[in-house]
């Protein structure tokens, strides 16, 4: 939902497994990120270049661009949002909208679980330093409060471009955002699930004294 971890899930039993086609297309993705990774942790995020990675993950600078658009991206993109958006959507409709909140980013957080902490903590730092990964980050967190958005006026019948929803959404991306920095900034010290859980306490009850 936020970008904030990049997480594997397992796909449900029952669920059609994926044709070769789309299982190439799975592969190749995740070439070009461990390639990305590899080199910037060898020599840094503005030295890595696209004919690098392309090199690296053995496919040509054309094979990069067709899955991501900037390298910005290849640190950004993930692609578990709808499945979150899913999994919210599914939520009993009597179900309290912050609870429905805090089940579901404890499951995703609950999916970095599966992920290699060097390559989380690795691409939350890019996040989080690198200029030009966090301004394409603020244009991707704007497409996730979208999303969200949409989610929350099914849930209460209300407009999803109204200023109402259009603050509730952004404020929720601000504050998991806030949640972000001060994990990367805490050295990586704390438990991301609890500063999640401490953020959307914060957007529920404000500043307790």
């Amino acid at each position: 939902m936020t970008r904030m971890t990049a997480a594997r899930t397992s796909a449900p039993a029952d669920r059609p497994q994926l044709g070769l086609r789309e299982r190439k297309k799975i592969r190749t993705r995740e070439a070009i990120r461990e390639a990305t990774y590899a080199l910037i942790e060898e020599q840094g995020y503005e030295a890595t270049t696209i004919e690098q990675i392309a090199e690296r993950a053995e496919v040509s600078p054309s094979t990069v661009f067709r899955y991501f658009p900037t390298k910005e991206d290849i640190v950004l993109t993930d692609e578990y949002d709808p499945l979150l958006l899913a999994e919210l959507r599914e939520r009993p409709a009597d179900e309290p909208w912050l609870e429905s909140l805090r089940y579901v980013l404890r499951k995703a957080v609950g999916f970095g679980a599966h992920e290699d902490p060097r390559v989380i903590r690795l691409r939350t730092t890019l996040m989080t330093e690198v200029p030009a990964v966090r301004s394409r980050m603020t244009e991707s967190m704007a497409a996730t409060g979208d999303l969200l958005a949409a989610a929350i006026a099914e849930r209460t019948g209300r407009d999803p471009e109204s200023l109402e929803v259009r603050v509730f959404a952004m404020s929720l991306i601000g504050g998991l955002m806030e949640a972000t920095r001060h994990w990367v900034k805490g050295g990586f010290s704390e438990d991301f699930g609890e500063l999640v859980d401490r953020a959307l306490t914060v957007f529920e009850h404000g500043l307790t004294s």
